[in-house]
């Protein structure tokens, strides 16, 4: 139903459910999200690569096992927290990467929007059909797909239920770039490994102030990086950032 696989620092969480597509039943979500936490609290683990087995990355929610119980949709979309993945995802401070192997569809749109960056196959393909099936998101999809592309793209997506093709996510800024299936673990794990090799606690640190800010207004955004410089800085040593700054430039020099 779910595989974890660590190599060094990093996590793959592979998604495996193909026959159904992924599509998160309650025992997926539950241990998604517990995952997700015991890799949060890994201090083995630097970065964690999220992606599904077969030819989606995820259908969404598993419909014809909510069918079965009365009042079963109201717990998957957040009531119950036990069995929200999503919430597991926003509130981990390690970065998660989205290998988006195929189609990310409603809920699994959301677990995509989840990820602090994504990389997507060619066969990838993204639709919000909330709206058609006749429910409300409730994993953030209605407030984090209009801040990434704009409002108008993503009513257009949300009030028609259309499919985005990979390519035009990558031309809206939906994704960060689109690579040929073989080459999508690869481009992954490649960039895993370079945000691995970053140190740990500045790197969660930053992580936690970009998205600290963008959930405020311009102007405070302004001032909380301002107030976290102020607090964080004075304890870093000349030194160490010496130190530091001439691995860096080694390291552009290897990439030249």
């Amino acid at each position: 139903m779910l595989n974890v696989e660590k190599t060094d620092t990093v996590a793959v969480v592979t998604l495996n459910r193909p026959e159904a597509m992924n599509a998160l039943s309650r025992g997926l979500r539950t241990a998604l999200r517990q995952s997700l936490l015991d890799l949060a609290a890994d201090d083995g683990v630097r970065v964690i690569v999220l992606t599904g087995a077969g030819r989606a990355f995820c259908a969404g929610l598993d419909l014809k096992e909510l069918g079965q119980a009365e009042g079963e949709l109201g717990s998957a979309v957040g009531a119950d927290p036990s069995a929200n993945p999503v919430a597991a995802m926003d509130a981990c401070p390690k970065p998660i990467i989205g290998a988006i192997n195929g189609a990310a569809i409603t809920g699994g749109f959301e677990l995509a929007l989840a990820c602090d960056v994504l990389i997507a196959s060619t066969a990838a393909r993204f639709a919000d059909t909330h709206a058609r099936v006749g429910i409300m998101p409730g994993w953030g999809l209605s407030q984090k797909l209009s801040r990434l592309i704009g409002p108008y793209r993503a009513k257009e997506l949300s009030l028609t239920g259309n499919f985005l093709d990979a390519a035009t996510a990558e031309c809206w800024g939906l994704v960060n770039r689109v690579v040929e299936p073989d080459a999508l673990m690869p481009a992954c794990l490649g960039l895993a490994r370079d945000m691995a090799s970053v140190p740990a606690e500045p790197q969660r640190d930053y992580k936690a102030l970009i998205e600290a800010g963008y959930a405020l207004p311009f102007g405070e955004a302004m001032a909380c990086e301002a107030e976290v410089s102020a607090r964080l800085n004075p304890g870093v040593s000349a030194q160490s950032v010496a130190a530091r700054r001439a691995a860096v430039m080694e390291r552009g020099r290897g990439q030249t």
